[in-house]
């Protein structure tokens, strides 16, 4: 019998860590400059590598982890490097000087920006793919339920997309001096969620 409580845990959770608003003000900064093209490319490639990576991971998630040797620790650590070293280039307006870049630059710019940091690590980071093994991990009464884990991944981008979306509608709003205070503002937050990546593997790591 399919377990519906195991279901809507399943999906709340990860809408819940995947924390699709969240991801509005990162790609307001990161994208700033783009066209309304590259912007939907951005949109596309997060969500799609997101999805990607969760749903490889709810597959193959054990198996990777054994084979390379890693473990999630290791990851938050990982991912904790990477948004840190986004946010800090936010801080110094260097996301943001796009004035002398080519628009070939930004077209790829735009492919990279797309991949990481919104769909590794904000979107799919160490936090949702843990919880995508955890859930994938349970044993359950009938089969069909882990396909709860897929419909969770699924609705948590689609929230994601349609948020991006309108996000423009916001950048309209705040001019582009309060974009550029918002960039910092939000730069050093992005530093913070990073290190505290970093600390919690730590923490796993030394079991304290």
């Amino acid at each position: 019998m399919v377990d519906f409580a195991f279901g809507a845990a399943a999906v709340l959770s990860l809408v819940a860590i995947v924390d699709p608003p969240g991801v509005i003000a990162p790609f307001l900064v990161l994208t700033e400059g783009y066209s309304e093209e590259q912007k939907r490319r951005v949109i596309a490639n997060s969500c799609v590598v997101a999805t990607v990576t969760l749903g490889v991971f709810a597959f193959f998630g054990q198996w990777i982890f054994a084979v390379f040797n890693f473990t999630i620790p290791a990851f938050k650590i990982a991912g904790g490097i990477l948004l840190f070293v986004t946010a800090f280039q936010m801080t110094q307006g260097q996301r943001a000087s796009r004035t002398r870049i080519t628009e070939k630059g930004r077209d790829a710019e735009a492919e990279s920006v797309g991949v990481v940091p919104l769909g590794i690590p904000l979107l799919a980071g160490p936090g949702a793919i843990t919880t995508v093994l955890i859930y994938m991990s349970r044993d359950t009464g009938d089969p069909f339920d882990k396909t709860f884990v897929f419909l969770g991944i699924f609705v948590a981008v689609m929230i994601t997309f349609l948020l991006l979306r309108f996000a423009d509608r916001i950048f309209r709003r705040m001019g582009r001096t309060g974009t550029i205070a918002f960039g910092r503002i939000m730069g050093l937050l992005l530093a913070a969620v990073g290190v505290q990546f970093v600390i919690d593997g730590i923490l796993q790591v030394t079991g304290t």
